[in-house]
């Protein structure tokens, strides 16, 4: 089936009311396109270090919605947006204030990817593959490898990116034989399970973003870990904030910090975020780390190695290796 694809040709200073005004005549959800540079708290929700090169905010944007054609009359949608344009633009600037149609085919956008993720060797003895399909890989033997579960909904990590896999190999290196593990930034979950199936005792895992711990609850469940051996938590570490959101069997209930719940005492903390974050979390992890423990950071594109490297020092760590994979660094450290 096709949609019918509404492009609104405007201003950045429209897009609010637009969205208010559409909303009034019945259009449930827009696609905004624009060129604002990414705020700060914005850069630190993302999952990635490395950004296309800023285009000039020329303070133009496109606001997209579909319909139906069996639901609309395209022509009394394109009147109501025009009356609309010509209703804002005495307090407003609309930019072009122009409507156009096309057509776009109906896809399956959050389960497309699906058919991209396949199983495959994350370490030499770790494999990850998908929820929805079996072990395909010809060189799999069991009582060697360890399978990984995972379905990453709409958290990071299916394992599949330089940063996830240097991690899963800095682990299958570092014995996690009745280690504690906390991971930092978990998403998925992806890093904690590994963890754990290389015969972690217990890990703790935390992220900022409250559907992640969801998720990662979820992963930790299909991968059969026991309730008892994992706490997941929702919060900002830097800013040793908690939210309510957490499911743990061995962390302090009545507190806002996050720090006094996940505690201390960990033989490896690991973190697969961005360089940008590594760099304020080294100064907050010590106190979480056994002595002798083993800090694993990536997430780290190379041109920001060094300034990752000079916080893990400042904050007495411990280089013990680099490893890279293609522009993504790995440091381990203690």
């Amino acid at each position: 089936m096709k949609w019918i694809k509404f492009t609104l040709d405007t201003h950045t200073d429209a897009v609010d009311i637009l969205s208010y005004m559409l909303d009034e005549i019945g259009v449930e959800g827009i696609e905004i396109e624009d060129h604002l540079p990414l705020s700060e708290s914005e850069k630190k929700q993302m999952y990635v270090d490395i950004l296309p090169d800023p285009e000039i905010n020329d303070g133009s944007a496109k606001v997209h919605f579909y319909m139906e054609p069996q639901d609309c009359n395209p022509e009394k949608i394109m009147l109501q947006v025009h009356e609309i344009f010509q209703e804002i633009k005495a307090y407003t600037n609309i930019g072009n204030g122009t409507v156009s149609l096309s057509e776009t085919e109906d896809k399956d956008w959050i389960n497309n990817w699906k058919t991209f993720f396949k199983p495959f060797r994350a370490a030499d003895n770790v494999i990850v593959k998908p929820t929805w399909e079996a072990c395909t890989l010809e060189d799999y033997l069991p009582g060697r490898d360890i399978v990984i579960d995972i379905d990453p909904g709409i958290a990071f990590g299916t394992g599949t990116h330089e940063t996830t896999k240097l991690c899963i190999q800095a682990l299958s290196r570092t014995s996690c034989q009745g280690k504690r593990i906390l991971d930092v930034g978990c998403g998925s979950g992806i890093l904690a399970i590994s963890a754990l199936k290389l015969g972690a005792s217990f890990a703790a895992a935390t992220d900022i973003d409250e559907t992640a711990v969801e998720v990662a609850r979820e992963n930790m469940l299909v991968n059969h870990i026991p309730p008892e051996s994992f706490q997941l938590f929702a919060g900002d570490l830097i800013g040793n904030v908690a939210s309510d959101h957490s499911y743990t069997f061995h962390a302090p209930a009545n507190t806002t910090s996050l720090g006094e719940k996940i505690g201390d005492g960990y033989d490896i903390i690991v973190a697969n975020i961005l360089a940008d974050v590594i760099i304020p979390l080294s100064g907050v992890l010590r106190p979480h780390l056994k002595e002798g423990g083993i800090f694993i950071s990536s997430g780290i594109i190379n041109t920001k190695a060094d300034e990752v490297e000079t916080a893990l020092k400042q904050n007495s760590f411990k280089i013990l290796s680099k490893e890279t994979l293609r522009e993504w660094v790995c440091f381990i450290a203690s």
